[in-house]
């Protein structure tokens, strides 16, 4: 990197502790973060139409002739209105301008200018206000427009970041070796600067934004790499291999193909010499569970404990009923601590699990107490799903020696994606359904169905089966949607009146979240009124309706997940979709959820339509914010970026040789953006 570049923005021409107050607020404060400002858009003043079949009330760009300038409007105290008059022979114009003095003198009678903005007015009489407005001659016909904040423009940060070019005088250091930009055909970094603030094209932006984005994926991906690098540590806990045939044979049902590779994955890790960082990603009901109760029975043949940690206490005591099914009868214990226990039998149960006595714990935050104590702690499973902090999984992981560690996440993502997002974990993909698994059928309808939707629902109730109905959101001041609140009374009181109905929101204590799921897995309540919270809820085989309000305000893939709560016994289960915005948009991506169960497909749709932000935000999932990447559009570079990364980690595992320097120092950069902790 050139030192210029390191200094603070003060050094540049122009901007003073003033502005460079204003330019922290984005995020800038050197001339490399001002290089890295990039554009947001571009307005491409090459193609003007002409004024007379300009669209009205629309952005557009037109070519027009200064005929004359008439006299300033004096409005009130402040405010003076200049105009002038325009034509390019097929119409004219009147230009107006509010209180730029110093703009409307640069204008020259006779000359020819662009100008970009909304045009009013009619069909005889055509406007623009404050447009912006270049010379006709000008080289720069393609302008960028950026993020701005309050006492910056457009103007003044072109000029900065036209003053850092020119400072530097295309003397920039070039990152990358010379051997990626030669086999991935990319241009010079100075040029990338160059052409993405001030192109000369469409083909030179093109070419400049094509660099810029491979750079930015193949650093997140060696940054993602170095720190999977980093974690190999040597571990207490190297197990010997295992047979398991009398797992396989104990479970009531068949293993999928893809189960079956997950576990056999699992414990090809679990007999290497540093730990396990495996991510097992499933669709809803693909049976993650199963994989789980497998690496902790391959882990008890070793002698070592398991410890499996839940969100909720309802959750924990779901895990525990399904391990301790599966496990018990092969002769493992398992055990169940939460903090709901009495402090005696808290205490007790503390030391049996010191002492050895219990091969798999399952628990809560409780697991994570400094009074927690295991005898040999060889595995950690947590759900990435529920959001566990890295500093918890971390502390639970150092009641071992370096255990083996095991994330489970429910959100299928395109596989592409996944290498990228969990670049620090070893993946095993769930992408088939357990056999006898019934497809729930699924109906997008419009509001007028609504009454027939909830009888549909009354009659699955007298069948003795349960239901939810499921709301945005429940703040009062979104009026337009169903408040769940204050939709649960009105059900209550009126279309199921003669039901048990049960409310359950995110602003709940938690609590009261566990006692309402619990009642309603007990079959206490036969409807369920919700906001997304039950996203993540427990199984209920019982439940085989759901609706969903306002089913457009959802992403596809959440949709998804909240369909998985029901389809989880041997019912027939449905899910009808009401929506009142009847767009062409809204009713395109809800049939793409009829028509489809497969969690993957449905992401991919998603992906495509809404962006990455169902998926990976930096708060979700600890990844640097990307600047002008876009996972959801940049797909063939995202490929290309991955496959020159793992080339470059092969041969360097961490970037120390002299020609990755610049690699190593852009991979820290980035993940100095600051992540989730």
């Amino acid at each position: 990197m050139i030192p210029a570049l390191e200094k603070p923005v003060t050094y540049i021409k122009g901007i003073g502790p003033k502005k460079a107050e204003l330019y922290a607020k984005l995020g800038i404060s050197t001339g490399y973060d001002l290089l890295c400002h990039f554009p947001r858009d571009y307005i491409d003043f090459s193609q003007p139409c002409e004024i007379a079949s300009a669209p009205l009330e629309e952005p557009c760009v037109v070519r027009a002739r200064l005929v004359k300038k008439l006299a300033p409007a004096f409005i009130r105290r402040g405010m003076t209105i200049y105009k002038a008059v325009l034509t390019d022979d097929t119409a004219d114009l009147t230009l107006m301008i509010f209180n730029a003095e110093f703009l409307f003198r640069s204008l020259v009678e006779r000359k020819e200018y662009i100008l970009y903005g909304k045009m009013s007015g009619n069909f005889l009489r055509r406007e623009m206000s404050s447009p912006m407005i270049i010379p006709a001659d000008s080289p720069d016909l393609i302008q960028p427009l950026y993020h701005l904040t309050d006492g910056l423009s457009q103007n003044v940060l072109r000029q900065n970041i036209h003053s850092v070019l020119s400072s530097i005088g295309g003397d920039i250091y070039e990152p990358l070796p010379k051997r990626i930009t030669e086999k991935y055909n990319l241009c010079s970094l100075d040029y990338a600067f160059e052409n993405i603030h001030f192109p000369r094209d469409a083909h030179s932006l093109a070419v400049a934004k094509r660099r810029l984005v491979f750079e930015e994926l193949m650093t997140l991906r060696l940054g993602m790499r170095l720190l999977k690098n980093r974690s190999i540590t040597v571990t207490g806990c190297t197990m010997t291999p295992a047979d398991l045939t009398e797992y396989y044979s104990s479970l009531p049902f068949e293993l999928t193909g893809c189960q079956q590779r997950a576990i056999a994955e699992c414990c090809a890790d679990m007999c290497r010499s540093y730990p396990m960082n495996r991510l097992i990603q499933g669709d809803v009901g693909s049976g993650k569970t199963a994989v789980a109760a497998g690496a902790a029975f391959f882990a008890a043949r070793s002698g070592y404990q398991t410890a499996l940690m839940a969100p909720t206490e309802i959750l924990a005591s779901q895990h525990y009923e399904t391990l301790k099914g599966f496990l018990e009868p092969l002769g493992i214990k398992v055990a169940l601590l939460t903090g709901s226990l009495t402090p005696k039998n808290k205490a007790a149960l503390k030391e049996q699990i010191k002492n050895g006595e219990y091969g798999v714990v399952v628990g809560t935050h409780a697991l994570v107490q400094q009074t927690t104590e295991f005898s040999r702690l060889g595995l950690v499973i947590t759900d990435e799903q529920h959001r566990f902090g890295v500093g918890q999984r971390e502390t639970l992981a150092s009641k071992g020696e370096n255990p083996h560690k095991l994330v489970m996440s429910a959100t299928p993502i395109p596989r592409t994606l996944a290498m990228m997002i969990y670049g620090d974990l070893e993946l095993s993909v769930l992408d088939e359904l357990p056999k006898g698994r019934q497809k729930i059928e699924t109906y997008a309808v419009t509001g007028k169905l609504r009454q027939r939707a909830l009888g549909f629902v009354r009659d699955r109730l007298d069948e003795g089966r349960q239901g939810y109905i499921v709301c945005p959101m429940i703040e009062e001041n979104d009026m337009e949607l169903k408040n769940a609140t204050d939709y649960a009374e009105k059900l209550a009181s009126n279309e199921f009146r003669a039901y048990r109905v049960g409310l359950l929101h995110g602003k709940m204590p938690a609590a009261d979240k566990d006692r309402v799921m619990r009642s309603f897995k007990e079959h206490e309540l036969d409807l369920l009124v919700s906001t997304t919270v039950v996203e993540v809820g427990v199984d209920v085989p019982n439940a085989v309706i759901m609706v969903v309000e306002n089913a457009d305000r959802f992403g596809l893939s959440q949709l998804h997940q909240l369909r998985g709560r029901v389809g989880r016994g041997s019912y027939q289960s449905y899910c009808i979709l009401i929506t009142d915005n009847v767009t062409e948009d809204s009713i395109r991506r809800l049939k793409i959820l009829s028509s489809t169960s497969d969690g993957f497909k449905i992401s991919e749709e998603d992906l495509k339509l809404r962006g990455p932000g169902d998926f990976f935000g930096s708060r979700q999932h600890g990844l640097p914010k990307m600047k002008i990447a876009d996972m959801s559009s940049d797909t063939e570079l995202l490929q290309l970026a991955q496959q020159a990364a793992d080339e470059i980690i092969a041969s360097d595992p961490t970037l120390d040789s002299t020609e990755n320097k610049g690699l190593r120092e852009l991979a820290e950069k980035l993940f100095e953006r600051g992540t989730e902790a």
